[in-house]
């Protein structure tokens, strides 16, 4: 009979041990999960990128429903438990009692709150879990102003996050370094510096007086009256262990739950593991011992006899385009000498301390590829006497010599940790390798190293380099297609360089390996082609997708759909009538409005769609583009024309807008919207480019998506004139369509290239205007109407079937 585990908590120590016990005894244990949260097991490491919107919840879910069910686990979400009866051994919650042979206590840390006036105003949040991360998100519009208090690692990739979303983020830090227990005050320096050129407002030495406001937060008051204007208020101050529980058991309780090395509470059977746990006088509040702990417990609860024991763990930042590394003791004492390495120019800086023969702390900013390399000897307690002249180097001139690049991985031992998010030590990817597993990918899906934050990707690589040798090749930036070994940036940089003006000129001259390309290929030279040379170039329509070549979007039963273009959502009377018309006409099925302020007629044959468009441009209508990689639509709301709240005319500059834009080929679709007030009426927040009209001027935002992907606008500029706003819009258009990768949407463009080198060229007044005259140069030939060109007798006869095989032959 399966013996019966509760688990209380479903954190992520919690659910390690739950994998443990599965894989070495799956049928041994009848297991229910309760979590206060209403959901299972999901990476909290992972709320950063989240909350910076690199990930979306569903990526960092790691039991999933189907995990639990298929596995026979029992999950009580959403459902806390309050009591722990040990006499009679069950647990309470509000729905009754659950009985236990074993119990374990996985209830995680609750964040600290300062005590100060105002901590409770709507508007302060932690930062602990997914509705912490959401009303972040919530908050962090472009432009809304977000206070973190707190500079340590947490504190910091919530500012970080924040500021990614577009919000004018400000951290306040009591000490007079960020994260000065894991950084001295050189790298605090550094990292103080890579976060204001980021926009983040640093503010050390600041206590907090009080939190004000009213009937929410609107501003944090520091001892020394500097104030700080807030929307939200970000509380990151450190954790305690959440003890209630086992405090109300009377289980023993220091400042966590007491545990001995086998995980066991002063019940023999209640366990406990995690960050609410207490060893030896010693917390633990990052991943790597919360795993160790689950592995422990996993043996000792199948009958075996595994102890716990801490070991040192790094830290590492996890904040895109942070590279920071931190680990052992740095403290200054008598007694102690440390080796230092400054690069200016990159932004590096490198600290070993050392006593006597043996190195004891690291701290690294800029360059952390030798971390791990000096984390294992720090942890060996390696006598380092015979490499302190070249040891600041690392493993690669250990000795005083170039050696292998790979040298600082081979050098490890199998026990050391390469994926610290996951607990992956290097002796598992060995034998994941020896199990066939030859691609990093391979090696994620067996092992989770590097499927988190995936910082540990590189050493992944060179685990299965040195493992496969010249089998096994370090993976390269994607080819553009299988007829090049180029990529799409290293073709659009050569054919501008070159000045090659035609496909065949393209291909002959970069050495396609095809005689004339493939259907990967074909569409995205002809995009560069005619972006980066209108004059030169003419549209080749057989390397379109069919939709484009079409000029209508094709339905999954072979019709199509026809979609006017109605200028920032605005239509009449007359175009309302031709449109009616045409549906009576042409017998079309559906009339339906679109989300971008359009209306759609869906199910029109293709031979009917000439004479249709013939139709409707007898009604001053043109094509809506709304199958085209090109500008879709401009929505608008009613602005200063009807509305009682609008601060400027955001109908007529949407229409504006569009009657500047529309024609114009991108790489990929390209929406917008004007709102006339901060109410967003228009969803301007989350449009390729979205412009929000407030009582001083227009605020400029770009990067927004709404579908597969959910991204809010990042704030580009605000300016005072509605021309302002249109020459940024368009300058901005024609960086994208410049410089982007074809099939890349903004959002993903900006990410690689990076917000403030777009704002380096659309904010310099000399390149925005040599923006704005290249569009102007490539609207005069591409801004036309297609409809009205294939409605065209010549052109309409390609719409007509080749044969009418519904006729009889005569006998």
């Amino acid at each position: 009979m399966k013996k019966r585990l509760v688990i209380v908590g479903a954190g992520m120590a919690s659910g390690r041990l739950i994998e443990h016990l599965l894989d070495a005894a799956p049928d041994q244990w009848d297991m229910t999960l309760f979590n206060a949260e209403p959901r299972g097991n999901y990476n909290r490491l992972m709320l950063s990128p989240v909350l910076s919107g690199e990930k979306a919840y569903e990526d960092i879910i790691t039991h999933d429903d189907a995990f639990y069910a298929d596995r026979g686990i029992t999950c009580r979400f959403g459902e806390p438990v309050v009591r722990i009866d040990r006499a009679a051994k069950v647990v309470v919650t509000a729905q009754g009692d659950t009985p236990y042979d074993r119990l374990v206590i996985g209830t995680g840390s609750a964040p600290f709150i300062i005590p100060v006036a105002g901590k409770a105003l709507p508007g302060v949040v932690t930062y602990r879990d997914l509705e912490d991360t959401n009303a972040m998100i919530a908050a962090s519009r472009p432009g809304a102003k977000a206070v973190v208090i707190g500079g340590g690692l947490l504190g910091l990739e919530a500012a970080a996050g924040m500021a990614a979303r577009g919000a004018d983020v400000t951290v306040i830090h009591l000490m007079g370094h960020l994260m000065e227990r894991q950084l001295d005050p050189a790298a605090g320096y550094l990292l103080q510096k890579d976060l204001e050129r980021r926009g983040i407002r640093v503010h050390c030495k600041g206590a907090t007086k009080a939190i004000l406001g009213e009937d929410k937060v609107e501003a944090v008051l520091l001892e020394d009256g500097t104030v700080y204007g807030a929307d939200l208020v970000c509380m990151a101050v450190g954790i305690r262990p959440e003890t209630r529980l086992a405090t109300d058991a009377h289980l023993e309780v220091n400042r966590g739950v007491v545990v001995d090395a086998q995980m066991r509470t002063a019940d023999p059977d209640i366990f406990a593991l995690g960050e609410c746990v207490e060893f030896d006088g010693q917390l633990f509040g990052l991943v790597a011992p919360l795993y160790d702990q689950a592995r422990v417990l996993a043996s000792v609860l199948n009958g075996g006899d595994a102890a716990f024991r801490p070991v040192q763990t790094a830290t590492k930042l996890k904040v895109t385009g942070v590279d920071l590394f931190s680990v052992g003791d740095f403290a200054d004492k008598p007694g102690r000498e440390e080796i230092v390495f400054r690069d200016p120019g990159r932004g590096i800086y490198k600290r070993l301390v050392l006593e006597g023969d043996r190195l004891i702390g690291a701290v690294m900013y800029g360059d952390t590829a030798d971390g791990n390399w000096f984390f294992q000897k720090i942890k060996d307690g390696a006598d380092i006497s015979g490499e302190r002249e070249t040891l600041i180097f690392g493993p690669a001139f250990a000795g005083g010599v170039a050696a292998d690049p790979l040298a600082a991985v081979a050098a490890l031992p199998p026990e050391a940790e390469i994926c610290g998010c996951n607990g992956v030590c290097k002796g598992q990817i060995a034998a994941a390798i020896e199990g066939g597993a030859t691609t990093v990918q391979l090696v994620r899906a067996r092992t989770k190293a590097s499927a988190s934050c995936g910082t540990c990707s590189g050493l992944v690589e060179q685990v299965l380099a040195l493992s496969l040798g010249d089998a096994f090749q370090m993976p390269t930036a994607q080819p553009m297609c299988a007829c090049t070994d180029l990529t799409h940036e290293d073709v659009r940089r050569l054919i501008k360089a070159q000045e090659l003006k035609s496909m065949p000129a393209v291909m002959q001259e970069l050495g396609w390996r095809t005689s004339c390309g493939c259907p990967s290929c074909r569409p995205a030279l002809n995009f560069y082609l005619l972006a980066d040379w209108p004059l030169d170039y003419r549209d080749d329509a057989q390397s379109r997708f069919v939709n484009e070549r079409l000029h209508a979007n094709i339905q999954k039963d072979g019709t199509f759909s026809v979609v006017p273009r109605m200028w920032g959502g605005v239509t009449n009377a007359r175009e309302l009538r031709a449109i009616a018309d045409a549906a009576d006409k042409y017998n079309v099925p559906m009339v339906k409005v679109t989300g971008g302020q359009r209306i759609d007629l869906l199910g029109v044959r293709k031979d009917d769609l000439p004479a249709m468009w013939a139709d409707l441009n007898a009604a001053g209508l043109v094509s809506g583009h709304a199958y085209s990689k090109g500008l879709r639509t401009v929505k608008t709301c009613v602005g200063t024309e009807f509305c009682r709240f609008g601060t400027q005319d955001s109908t007529g500059l949407g229409i504006k807008l569009e009657q500047r834009l529309w024609g114009s080929w991108t790489p990929h679709k390209v929406k917008l919207a004007v709102s006339g007030c901060p109410r967003n009426c228009a969803e301007a927040t989350c449009k390729d480019v979205g412009i929000v009209c407030v009582d001083s001027g227009y605020q400029v935002g770009v990067g927004g998506a709404a579908g597969m992907d959910l991204h809010e606008t990042q704030r580009l500029v605000v300016v005072e004139t509605e021309a302002e706003a249109m020459d940024v819009t368009v300058a901005f258009v024609q960086l994208y369509r410049e410089h982007a990768k074809y099939l890349d949407r903004p959002y993903k463009w900006i990410r690689k290239v990076g917000l403030d080198w777009i704002k380096s060229q659309v904010l310099d007044a000399e390149i925005r205007a040599a923006l704005i005259a290249r569009f102007d140069l490539s609207q005069s030939i591409y801004q036309k109407d297609p409809w009205a060109e294939h409605a065209k007798p010549d052109a309409a006869r390609r719409f007509q079937p080749l044969a009418d095989l519904s006729l009889e032959a005569a006998e």
